[in-house]
């Protein structure tokens, strides 16, 4: 799942609530920002929520 900054916490709790595991927080690089967007709002991404 992929989260701008804004809505980090609503995307974790959806993973947790669907795996039932604390997920992997990554940083989306820089140069990987372009074609990235949020699950919810469509802005930018920030974050890759998983393992």
């Amino acid at each position: 799942m992929k989260s701008c900054n804004e809505h980090i916490e609503t995307v974790i709790d959806m993973y947790v609530d669907d795996h039932e595991i604390a997920p992997e927080i990554i940083k989306i690089e820089e140069n990987e920002k372009l074609s990235t967007v949020c699950e919810i709002c469509g802005e930018p991404a920030v974050y890759i929520v998983g393992n």
